[in-house]
């Protein structure tokens, strides 16, 4: 006899139960990476994480495309992203010590000012802001939200000369718990430049529905006649 709905249902739950799993999820909804780079990303070995990514395709959380001796691991689905921030939220709503870690940044970060999305996009077709994503660069080509210039934190300082002047600068990174903007928006008030930060990132524009650049698509396995939610090809 066949495994029962409540069963079949549990396998996403055990699926996310480890903190390592959550994190190599996060990682591979930025971009799609190997497992070198996965387990550099997230701080584990690589045999450890090898481990984790076979968890999580056997409950088809996740992807892999081979090409040659390469495996490319990416989320299954935009369904996957969207589950993300809705665990977050969840999470958030019901656990007291998560909502003490994201009041901690709120006030870490109170200085920095904040853009919500409908504003930056009415200010981006005003022509009135420039958006900047301050993660590292394969992340930015493998999806980023449209209009967006790749200038990584690491790079802000050299780049800001070259940014327009009479414009708002809108900073965004990996979402809410991510303080790179924070950082690059700190770095444009110390040149005397206008900037805020945007709290989402590319999982939390996916999962709104709202378009993305996205390349990252040509290295999932869909389900056929499946079109991704929001995303446009340039």
């Amino acid at each position: 006899m066949g495994a029962s709905v409540h069963e079949l249902l549990s396998r996403v739950g055990r699926a996310v139960s480890a903190p390592v799993r959550v994190a190599i999820l996060e990682a591979l909804a930025q971009a799609p990476r190997g497992v070198d780079e996965l387990a550099a990303a997230i701080g584990q070995s690589v045999a450890n994480t090898s481990q984790h990514l076979r968890f999580l395709r056997e409950a088809r959380l996740v992807d892999g495309v081979r090409n040659g001796l390469r495996v490319t691991y990416s989320l299954a689905s935009d369904d996957v992203a969207a589950f993300l921030v809705v665990l977050r939220q969840l999470a958030e709503g019901q656990i007291a010590e998560l909502r003490l870690a994201r009041q901690a940044i709120a006030s870490k970060s109170a200085d920095v000012a904040q853009i919500d999305r409908r504003t930056l996009r009415q200010r981006l077709r005003d022509g009135e802001a420039v958006l900047i994503d301050v993660r590292p660069a394969e992340e930015f080509e493998a999806a980023h939200l449209p209009n967006a210039i790749s200038i990584p934190l690491a790079q802000l300082e050299s780049a800001i000369a070259a940014l327009p002047k009479k414009v708002e600068i809108v900073a965004y990174c990996r979402g809410p718990y991510c303080m790179l903007a924070v950082e690059a928006v700190r770095a444009l008030q110390r040149r005397g430049r206008k900037a805020r930060r945007l709290e989402d990132g590319v999982v939390e524009w996916r999962a709104a529905g709202l378009p993305l650049v996205d390349h990252s698509e040509s290295t999932r396995t869909r389900t056929p006649g499946r079109k991704a939610k929001g995303s446009q090809r340039p």
